[in-house]
């Protein structure tokens, strides 16, 4: 009897042993480590026509928690560029924004032939992007923090979301390349940017003054305005220091952070040695602002 009841224990204490080994690994078998590998998404759709697309570069081991976006918009005058324009420094944007998610834009062209694309197509579409955007950060595994950035026309419409439409996505700051900021006193600079805005905005700022003052970024600087970090080299003639400067004035009499530096000499697009440099002094102040 004493036997029977010792064959029992054995035979109990196997079962409960293979139970907890059991329990252990199906318990780990639900919940797997997984490596997070970096993915580029290239040619993403976010809208119904053709330029309605972007570019996504997702780190590794990112995580909704502390993978912040980084996303880019092309310069070219409105009317052409694309969002390849980030490949030239996208190892300068990865290195000072360790960590980030990388989104570069497209958006709609102005044809100045036939006038198709005039504005407010432009700011809509970024709208439509960061919409969509939001709507993925869940599926890709990123935060829904933003810092927007762009160069000329890209700066422009990345300082217009940034102030004009904060709400729409989490903008925490914004980078802006040589910008134009305030298109009326923009108009008359020389005959090509005349022309350029007037098929841009269908009129000049006599005859259209509400769509001037609704497409410059300087109309919706406000106290609650998000940081701001933007560079211009002084010989641009393409869109002027003044730019930048007006900007600089408004920022200041609303009391917003803001960093920003005009380098001597430089022209409309920097060369790739002030573009580290830029983009590394971005990051600093973007990271000690937020």
């Amino acid at each position: 009897m004493a036997i029977n009841k010792q064959i029992l224990r054995f035979r109990f204490f196997i079962l409960l042993s293979f139970s907890i080994v059991f329990f252990s690994c199906n318990k780990d078998s639900e919940n797997p480590v997984v490596e997070v590998e970096a993915i580029d998404i290239l040619n993403e759709s976010y809208g119904n026509t053709a330029e309605n697309t972007m570019d996504v570069y997702l780190p590794a081991g990112r995580s909704i928690a502390e993978t912040p976006l980084f996303i880019y918009i092309h310069g070219g005058a409105w009317v052409s560029g694309d969002k390849s324009e980030i490949l030239a420094f996208r190892s300068l944007v990865e290195s000072s924004f360790s960590g980030y998610a990388i989104i570069s834009l497209n958006y709609s062209l102005l044809n100045l032939g036939t006038g198709s694309g005039q504005f407010p197509d432009q700011e809509n579409d970024i709208i439509d992007a960061i919409n969509y955007i939001v709507s993925k950060t869940e599926e890709w595994n990123v935060s829904k923090n933003i810092i927007l950035a762009g160069a000329s026309a890209g700066g422009h419409l990345a300082l217009l979301h940034s102030y004009k439409h904060q709400e729409i996505g989490n903008i925490q700051a914004v980078l802006a390349l040589f910008p134009p900021t305030d298109l009326q006193s923009l108009y008359g600079f020389n005959s090509l940017t005349s022309q350029g805005l007037q098929v841009l905005l269908n009129g000049t700022p006599e005859s259209n003054p509400m769509g001037y003052a609704q497409s410059s970024p300087i109309t919706f600087v406000n106290p609650n305005s998000v940081p701001t970090v933007f560079f211009h080299g002084t010989s641009d003639t393409v869109v002027p220091v003044s730019q930048s400067e007006i900007l600089a004035e408004k920022l200041e009499e609303n009391n917003v952070p803001y960093y920003f530096e005009a380098y001597p000499g430089e022209g409309h697009g920097l060369g790739f040695g002030p573009y580290a440099e830029v983009i590394q002094k971005a990051a600093d102040f973007i990271n000690q602002e937020l």
